[in-house]
């Protein structure tokens, strides 16, 4: 299965109506084809679409588990490394990012910070310390639209450890647990790495750690001596070089509804990351009511516009991820605004009537013309 055969699942059309200079768009009506593929098998997709055939092997490729999720890796010039020793380094390092982040793990650095009272000086380490100063920079491009404080309303409304009570919680709930929300409450200092939080104030860097995980096995690839290498990790990916084939990496994204075709677009990266977030899969309904896991640290309510995924690309994974959650819970006419402003490279799908809208910026424009040439 060739790309131009993924592209040809996609039915577009010129949308008549006038749009912003600052958005591409394009329409996507139902074609009624059934597909099982899914964004965060994206790398290994790629792989189906596009390895080819060769007497001497130009590819390796490595998987394994993390994070709740899978992660993939796969690099040309197999033979210059050892792929059990690669296998190693990678599982030791995503280890190790697993005891910063995971609030699943009870004496990971981020549990061991919120099991604390707060509102003393905590310092932390130079990886949490990283990974800290990027969310914070996304929250405060998004005058707040993202924020990893927001777990106290992620929990309320069921989308956290605890399932879903059946009921929509109380406005005087709400209020309560957007108390203990705003990442602007807190004193960062980054010189001497110290955070003061607020009494009762925890931290999730659920929505940015896997990206930071992408770019910390990128790293590790670039110093094993691979120049064009994969990273995958839930469907985020970073991309280095060329495929080991020639040319760059092809990645198709998919649609958020099948019944609209299996992919959406199709991208062509050499050195970039990609991260898509979605609200597509994770929600709930209440006489009739679609409520999103995405919840909006600004309302203390899930996100209840049309637009369901958003797609960005980005020079490190660790941003694209931060920034496209944030892009999603902000709405298409605010993300779009703020996305031309910046200069991201994002894309934007929304609900339309029976089909998909899809709008992006010229910056994202750029790498769709060179996949779709």
């Amino acid at each position: 299965m060739t790309l131009a055969v993924a592209l040809s699942l996609m039915k577009t059309e010129t949308n008549s109506n006038p749009r912003p200079p600052w958005s591409r768009v394009f329409r996507i009506k139902p074609i009624h084809i059934r597909s099982r593929g899914l964004w965060i098998t994206a790398g290994l997709l790629m792989l189906a679409l596009l390895s080819g055939c060769s007497e001497k092997p130009q590819r390796a490729v490595l998987t394994g588990a993390t994070m709740g999720t899978t992660w993939s890796v796969v690099y040309g010039d197999p033979e210059t490394v050892s792929a059990a020793e690669l296998q190693t380094r990678i599982e030791e390092e995503l280890t190790q990012i697993n005891a910063a982040f995971s609030t699943y793990i009870a004496d990971s650095e981020v549990s061991s910070l919120n099991a604390q009272p707060g509102g003393g000086a905590v310092v932390l380490s130079p990886r949490f310390a990283e990974v800290l100063t990027a969310a914070l920079a996304v929250g405060d491009l998004t005058d707040g639209a993202y924020d990893i404080t927001v777990g106290p309303l992620i929990e309320l409304w069921g989308f956290g450890s605890r399932e879903f009570s059946g009921e929509v919680p109380a406005a005087e709930r709400i209020a309560d647990a957007r108390s203990l929300v705003g990442s602007k409450q807190m004193r960062w200092n980054p010189a001497d790495r110290t955070l003061e939080r607020p009494e009762g104030m925890r931290i999730d860097l659920s929505s940015i750690a896997k990206g930071y995980a992408v770019d910390r096995l990128s790293v590790l690839l670039a110093d094993a001596g691979l120049r064009n290498t994969l990273v995958e990790i839930g469907g985020e990916l970073r991309a280095t070089g060329e495929r080991p084939e020639g040319g760059p990496w092809r990645l198709a994204i998919e649609s958020p509804d099948p019944s609209a075709g299996r992919f959406v677009d199709a991208l062509a990266l050499e050195n970039g990351a990609v991260a898509t977030s979605g609200d597509y899969r994770n929600f709930f309904e209440v006489e009739g009511r679609r409520y999103s896991h995405l919840v909006d640290p600004r309302t203390g309510y899930p996100v209840s516009h049309e637009l369901v995924s958003v797609t960005v690309v980005h020079e490190n994974c660790m941003t694209a991820d931060a920034l496209a959650t944030a892009l999603i819970v902000m709405g298409r006419g605010e993300a779009q605004a703020l996305a031309e402003a910046e200069g991201l490279a994002a894309q934007f799908v929304s609900r339309e009537g029976d089909g998909l809208e899809v709008h992006y910026t010229d910056e994202f424009a750029a790498f769709r013309a060179v996949a779709t040439e």
